[in-house]
């Protein structure tokens, strides 16, 4: 059985937390897309973990905790995480990745960063973190793999292509790199990765085969999907739910469950169209509520209501089987909540979602108000037991998004969850 766990929105749904919550009986978790841009955030007690690339199911005991071929890994980054594993008294002996996954070399940030500084005015709002121009060289085909690390042709290819780099950042007077410490770097990199590195498409399949339960958890969310999301103010990758199947080597007939998880309200990081955006006093409250931070970057997010138009159209191009929301709790403390239900594009309201961005900026968000003060539902198990004006605005989410409400967060701990 395979569940899979994706982003409803722009990211930082807190998607962790329901993917810990489905991890915990879980036999596999494994990432499927992105880098180490995205973070998710797991409290558990009270220890905070921020995985940037491993699958939060390391934590269980017994499940193997996958990098899937989809992702590109900064193995920097990714040793750093495992030593932070260890650290806090867990193991990383269930940690495999794909031999498939591309490499995040030194020479992709520094792109990432000359890139963005060229677009000025245009600029896309990156993590810098090179995960851009590493997808571009895997589309290129020159993109250097994991499985590299133990080949005998890993040195050439480094040189090859530190070469064709260097005549680029010459090119604009930046500094140029040594291949020959790249290579020194990353080799010591992959004695310390090369028990973990594994085909880890015939791991997976194995496992369907042995009716294993397996978890696929995404990194950023649809609406920064390459294809499906505000272009060009996207990620790199596909976190929606085809990137499932080409992030992992798992056929689409063996998917089960499709969760999108969103909050109470919406946030967004970088720049991009946001139609409920409130930049305003109740944007920053929202903000300071929710602790609205960059897991990765601690950038401030840009706050505002939750768009039941974007997520609509978040169930249909997933075909979402159900809804996770987050942060119940922190929305309860407003007085007033607001829902947009509809778009006004030019004196005609309906609920069409489009991620051109000359439409969204002639529509109005057609909003609905709620009554808030929920009072603490931390310790709340069940639906029926929330107060009338939280069961009035989940019914009202639930209505107009089309799926099921399966999750709800009443709270930043691991317990602090109602499932239906």
């Amino acid at each position: 059985m395979v569940n899979v766990v994706l982003g409803g929105f722009y990211g930082d749904e807190g998607k962790g937390k329901i993917i810990d919550y489905l991890a915990a009986d879980a036999d596999i978790t494994v990432r499927y897309s992105g880098g180490n841009n995205a973070g998710h955030t797991i409290i558990v007690d009270g220890v905070k973990f921020a995985f940037h690339l491993i699958p939060s199911g390391i934590l269980n005991k017994g499940t193997k905790a996958v990098i899937g071929n989809g992702v590109v890994v900064d193995p920097k980054v990714l040793i750093e995480e495992m030593k932070v594993v260890e650290e806090n008294g867990y193991s990383v002996e269930n940690l495999c990745i794909s031999n498939k996954a591309h490499l995040i070399m030194p020479y992709h940030i520094a792109m990432d960063r000359l890139l963005e500084e060229l677009r000025g005015n245009g600029k896309i709002g990156t993590t810098v973190r090179g995960i851009g121009p590493t997808y571009c060289d895997k589309y290129e085909r020159s993109g250097i793999r994991v499985g590299d690390l133990l080949s005998a042709k890993f040195e050439d290819k480094v040189r090859e292509n530190v070469a064709r780099k260097n005549d680029i950042f010459r090119l604009y007077g930046r500094e140029e790199f040594d291949a020959e410490e790249i290579i020194k770097e990353y080799k010591g990199y992959a004695e310390i990765l090369k028990p973990y590195i594994m085909d880890t498409v015939i791991l997976l399949h194995n496992a369907i085969s042995e009716n294993k339960k397996i978890v696929c958890e995404g990194a950023q969310a649809t609406l920064l999907d390459i294809d499906h999301g505000s272009y060009p103010f996207v990620t790199s990758s596909s976190p929606c739910v085809g990137g499932v199947c080409t992030g992992t080597g798992i056929g689409a007939k063996y998917l089960n469950e499709v969760y999108g998880v969103v909050k109470a309200y919406s946030s967004r990081v970088g720049e991009g169209p946001y139609i409920t955006e409130q930049k305003n006093e109740i944007g920053d409250t929202i903000r300071e509520l929710g602790h609205e931070y960059g897991t990765t970057t601690k950038r401030p997010r840009r706050c505002g209501w939750l768009d039941a138009v974007a997520l609509r159209y978040a169930v249909m191009i997933n075909g979402l089987t159900g809804i996770a929301i987050n942060h119940l709790d922190t929305i309860g403390k407003l007085d007033k909540i607001k829902l947009c239900v509809a778009y006004n594009y030019k004196g005609d309201v309906n609920m069409d979602f489009s991620t051109d961005q000359e439409y969204i900026d002639e529509c109005e968000p057609v909003y609905e108000e709620f009554d808030g003060n929920f009072g603490d539902i931390s310790n709340v198990k069940s639906r029926k037991d929330l107060p009338e004006n939280a069961k009035k605005y989940l019914d009202r989410i639930e209505e107009l998004a089309g799926a099921p409400i399966k999750f709800i967060g009443t709270g930043a701990g691991r317990e602090n969850m109602i499932v239906e």
